[in-house]
C-alpha cells in the first residue's frame, strides 16, 4: 500500500499527521508513506525531510509548477500515484489535518478487499475548536445529512456518488484504468469527480463513518472556514439553484424555531382565545425538537451545549457562504491557498 500526502502550507498539522500514519498497526514492509509538496511556501517541506531521514518508510517528492488547468490537490495527488511503488496494491489518499488512529489502515484495507471496494472513503470525527467552526460546521453537516440520500447515491445502479475528501483509499487498477487524479485535474471537488468516475466505469464505491478510527480538523477560524466552504459548496449541493434553494429554505425554517414560539406567545398572553394557546403548544414541542437535535449535535462533536441555541445564525453563515460560493462560480473564479482557479 502507498499512502500519498498532498500537502500545501501545512507546517501546523503535517507531523502530527505522520506519526499517526507512522505509527499504523500495519505491516512496516507492506506499506510507505509519500508526501507530496506542492510548493508550500513555509516549513512543510523541512518538517517532512527532516522525519523521512529518521524513517525509510516517509519519502518526500516536490512537486513542479502547476500546470495550467490543474488544480494544486488533484496534481499532487497525479504525482503521488504515479511515483507509488509498483507492487502497492492499494493507493490511500489522505489530507495532512487528519489524525489516523493505529488500526486505521489494517481496518480499512480488510473491510475494502472484504466488501470487494474500489473506492472506500471514510468520514473523520470533526475536530471543532474556534467559535467559526463550531457555530458552522455542524449546522452544514446536518444540511447534508437532509439533503443527500446516501442509500440513492451508493447504490450501484446510480451515477452519482457521496465521499469524504480526508481519506480515500483506491484499488490501484481501478485508479488506473478510470485514469486516476489526472482524469479530473480541473475539478475543484476531486474526490467526489473521481468517486463518479470510478462508479461510471463499474467500481464499487462507498462511504462509511470513520469517527472511531481518524479524525480530522479542516478549518482553523472565519478565515479557513469561509473560503475552505465557500469554494466546494456549489459542487457539494448539486449545483447553483440546488444550493440557493437549500439555502432559501433552511434559513427561515431555522429562524422560525424561536420566533414562532416568539408569536405564538404574544398571541396567548393578549388573550386572542384557546386556539392560539394551542398553536403555541405545537410551535414549541417542534422547536423543542429542533434544538434538542442541535444539542444532540452539540454532544456529538464535543462542544459546549449552548452551541445548540446558535444554530440560525449557523444557518445564517452558511446561507452567506452559499451565496459567496455562487457568486464565485458565476464570476468565474475560486481562490484557495494563495491560487485562483478558473
Amino acid at each position: 500500500m502507498a499512502v500519498i500526502v498532498p500537502v500545501r502550507d501545512e507546517s501546523s498539522n503535517i507531523a502530527a499527521c505522520l506519526h499517526s500514519l507512522l505509527t499504523q498497526r500495519y505491516p512496516a514492509a507492506r506499506f510507505g508513506v509519500l508526501v507530496v509538496d506542492d510548493e508550500s511556501a513555509d516549513d512543510t517541506a523541512l518538517i517532512v525531510q527532516s522525519l523521512a531521514e529518521k524513517n525509510e518508510q516517509l519519502k518526500l517528492l516536490r512537486s513542479h509548477a502547476l500546470p495550467r488547468g490543474t488544480t494544486g490537490k488533484s496534481h499532487a495527488c497525479s504525482l503521488g500515484a504515479r511515483a507509488a511503488p509498483a507492487r502497492a496494491e492499494w493507493l490511500c489518499f489522505v489530507d495532512a489535518d487528519v489524525r489516523a488512529d493505529p488500526p486505521l489502515l489494517a481496518s480499512a484495507v480488510q473491510a475494502a478487499v472484504r466488501e470487494e471496494l474500489d473506492l472506500l472513503s471514510l468520514a473523520p470525527r470533526h475536530e471543532l475548536r474556534s467559535f467559526a467552526e463550531r457555530l458552522v460546521l455542524p449546522c452544514g453537516l446536518f444540511t447534508l445529512a437532509f439533503t443527500q440520500d446516501l442509500r440513492e447515491s451508493q447504490a450501484p445502479d446510480t451515477a452519482n456518488a457521496t465521499t469524504s475528501g480526508p481519506f480515500m483509499l483506491i484499488r490501484r487498477k481501478a485508479y488506473e484504468a478510470a485514469g486516476g487524479h489526472a482524469a479530473v485535474r480541473s475539478s475543484i471537488c476531486e474526490d467526489a469527480a473521481l468517486a463518479r468516475l470510478l462508479k461510471r466505469q463499474g467500481g464499487k464505491v462507498v462511504l462509511r463513518s470513520g469517527d472511531r478510527l481518524l479524525s480530522a480538523r479542516m478549518y482553523t477560524g472565519w478565515s479557513t472556514v469561509w473560503p475552505g466552504l465557500a469554494k466546494n459548496l456549489v459542487d457539494t449541493l448539486g449545483g447553483p439553484a440546488s444550493a440557493l434553494t437549500t439555502a432559501l429554505l433552511a434559513l427561515p425554517l431555522a429562524w422560525a424555531t424561536f420566533l414562532i414560539p416568539a408569536l405564538g406567545l404574544v398571541a396567548c398572553i393578549g388573550n386572542e382565545g384557546s386556539s392560539a394557546c394551542f398553536a403555541l403548544a405545537v410551535a414549541l414541542a417542534g422547536s423543542a425538537a429542533a434544538v434538542g437535535l442541535h444539542m444532540a449535535g452539540a454532544v456529538h462533536f464535543r462542544i459546549p451545549l449552548w452551541y445548540g441555541l446558535l444554530f440560525p445564525l449557523g444557518y445564517s453563515a452558511g446561507a452567506l457562504m452559499v451565496l459567496d460560493s455562487v457568486r464565485r462560480r458565476l464570476y468565474g473564479r475560486v481562490t484557495w491557498k494563495g491560487r485562483t482557479y478558473p
